[in-house]
């Protein structure tokens, strides 16, 4: 038994020894882009809606990076013609590389890799309602996967299914080395639509629009991709729901600056029966992620932490300010953990009422 924590101890002291040789590494890249200032991760700020043109725009959002504590400051606006949320000025292809840089991959791909391979029982779920219309899809194309955790668990539900994954990052290429993908496509969606077109029964786009510089491009490309009568899945936060509005700033998913655009789900439907689709589903209390307390309260605690060692930071943090961090976010633990049950056994039942749905789903048929 003690030899069993003894190497736990060892296997602790050596993942921090080499996350901090890591973070040293990395330092000089990131302080050589801070010496540039943070201008040039922005594109001119726009006067009206990316969605339907209208120059009726209002502040809805204005905060920092509240996860990796990266420098810079973000804003969203809101269209009151129709209800569009976007990040206003958007960020730049260098500021998408700086912000994206050791989030998913490098530095974070462990932490992430190992939240996202426990949500198999959320992934099956996002699977299940397709069963209702397309029993058995030759192929699927899950766009944006990541590490390719959703192919995975959906494989539970549909066995002789072949589940592709496309991504930007090197986390496609692990989907594959890992068995999670049946094929791995590395590369923007939109510039792979033609060599892909009328190739897969079916296309999920989970959490990925509001990450899409161009949702419309996006929703185009699918529909390019699918052959007729394949189905599209689409999974987005919802920017209308009741915690967005109460908690401002500290509701999690905004997670800013990743998500640059919150489509309402009207808007969505409206767009999709224009590209020739019929919605055969629409869900909210489904897909709700337990996640608005329990993140509000961890967003808290983080912005009033110092912050853990990182490569965008000066200088590693010393000794007195890690313990404080260490103090805070012990001392954190007891609400956290009243946070998530309030989460789970209040709210989760009543995520179908008074819009505290805080994501929707919808699946269309390419008709």
């Amino acid at each position: 038994m003690s030899d069993t924590i003894e190497g736990a101890e060892h296997g602790k002291r050596s993942a921090r020894a080499d996350r901090a040789a890591l973070v040293t590494a990395l330092r000089p890249r990131y302080l050589a882009d801070a010496a540039q200032g943070t201008e040039r991760f922005f594109e001119p700020r726009r006067p009206d809606c990316p969605w339907c043109g209208s120059d009726r725009l209002r502040r809805r959002l204005r905060t920092v990076d509240r996860f990796q504590r990266k420098p810079g400051r973000f804003t969203l606006d809101v269209c009151r013609a129709c209800g569009h949320v976007f990040q206003n000025p958007r960020l730049s292809a260098a500021g998408l590389e700086y912000y994206y840089r050791d989030f998913y991959d490098g530095l974070g791909e462990k932490d992430l890799g190992n939240i996202f391979a426990g949500k198999g029982k959320t992934y099956r779920q996002r699977a299940e309602p397709l069963r209702r219309f397309a029993p058995a899809p030759r192929n699927w194309l899950d766009v944006g996967t990541g590490h390719g955790h959703f192919c995975e668990a959906a494989r539970a539900v549909f066995p002789r299914t072949s589940f592709d994954g496309l991504d930007f990052t090197d986390g496609v290429e692990l989907a594959k080395r890992a068995g999670r993908v049946d094929r791995a496509i590395r590369g923007a969606f939109t510039e792979l639509a033609e060599e892909l077109a009328q190739g897969y029964d079916a296309v999920s786009m989970y959490h990925y629009l509001e990450h899409s510089t161009d949702p419309r491009a996006e929703l185009r490309a699918a529909q390019r991709v699918l052959r007729p009568g394949g189905h599209l899945l689409i999974e987005v936060p919802d920017a209308q729901c009741l915690f967005a509005r109460l908690f401002g700033r500290w509701w999690l998913p905004w997670l800013q600056p990743q998500h640059l655009h919150f489509v309402p789900v009207a808007n969505l439907r409206a767009e999709l029966a224009r590209l020739g689709f019929t919605v055969v589903v629409e869900q909210h209390r489904e897909p709700h992620d337990t996640v608005d307390l329990l993140g509000a309260v961890w967003l808290l605690l983080n912005a009033v932490a110092p912050p853990e060692d990182a490569p965008w930071l000066e200088k590693r943090p010393g000794r007195l300010r890690w313990l404080t961090r260490c103090a805070i976010l012990l001392a954190g633990v007891p609400a956290l953990i009243v946070a998530t049950m309030l989460d789970r056994l209040l709210i989760k039942p009543m995520a179908g009422h008074f819009r505290l749905a805080n994501a929707y789903r919808v699946i269309a048929r390419r008709d």
